[in-house]
């Protein structure tokens, strides 16, 4: 994973606050109507706003989304890009930097929308980190998917296919007529092999992978039985072509035949 120290770079945290942000807003009643909109003068790029949003009266608001506290120059900004877009200027942010920058946005009429520290830092650490092992954990079974063997023993495959069909150990156990040590042993040949991941301790993990190899190798049968098949269809076909290429001396045979009798 990356970040390992818990820390967040700016570019991440700031996205991940744009999207905490833009829910909170949507749960209070706003509508998002656009995001990241570029402020314009004489077609000329001078600023940009983070979301452009909605209130139930129909009035539109500028808002600028800051992963931290809001100061000054920040206060100004938003009522600059809102004054030039004809907007109502809105901050969502962890509060304000200092006493100046409370009484300027109070003074320009900035609505402040304050999000605690906690729930912030919290929901953005949160989000990365569940982003990161969700990712993760797709990454380590798609590797597993590419690279696990192709060819596994027939006995290891109904170990597989009992696990995979089963809710609990006992059960694949009873299934299998085997005790949970002698299974336990079966599955450890398996890691060693390649077959099943050493990271894979849990039923529940050892089940899915089971599900997947299971539904592999019943794919790479269907391919191979379709294979035979296209063989078989090939081999009849040439055949066939050879049947027709004798035929006309057939029935020069059967015709000269007749003509004898």
């Amino acid at each position: 994973m990356s970040n390992k120290g818990g820390a967040l770079s700016p570019s991440r945290k700031w996205l991940s606050s744009e999207r905490i942000a833009l829910r909170v807003l949507e749960e209070l009643g706003f509508r998002i109507l656009e995001t990241r909109k570029k402020v314009l003068v004489n077609g000329i790029e001078v600023g940009e706003i983070d979301a452009i949003v909605e209130d139930s009266n129909g009035d539109k608001w500028g808002v600028e989304i800051k992963a931290g506290r809001i100061d000054v120059s920040g206060i100004r900004q938003v009522y600059v890009n809102s004054i030039i877009e004809n907007v109502k200027p809105m901050v969502v942010c962890k509060g304000f930097a200092d006493d100046a920058a409370k009484e300027l946005a109070e003074k320009l009429g900035i609505k402040v929308i304050e999000l605690s520290d906690v729930f912030l830092v919290d929901s953005e650490e949160l989000e990365t980190i569940v982003r990161e092992v969700i990712e993760n954990a797709f990454a380590d079974f798609l590797e597993l998917l590419f690279t696990m063997p192709i060819n596994i023993k027939q006995e290891w495959l109904e170990v597989l296919k009992a696990i995979a069909n089963s809710q609990t150990i006992d059960e694949a156990c009873e299934k299998l007529g085997i005790d949970v040590n002698t299974l336990a042993r079966r599955l450890d040949e398996m890691r060693g092999a390649g077959v099943i991941p050493k990271w894979a301790k849990k039923f529940a993990s050892i089940k899915r992978i089971a599900q997947m190899i299971v539904h592999r190798q019943t794919m790479i049968h269907a391919i191979e039985e379709s294979r035979k098949i296209a063989e078989t269809l090939k081999n009849l076909n040439v055949q066939l072509h050879q049947l027709s290429q004798l035929l006309p001396s057939i029935q020069k045979s059967l015709k000269s035949i007749e003509e004898k009798q």
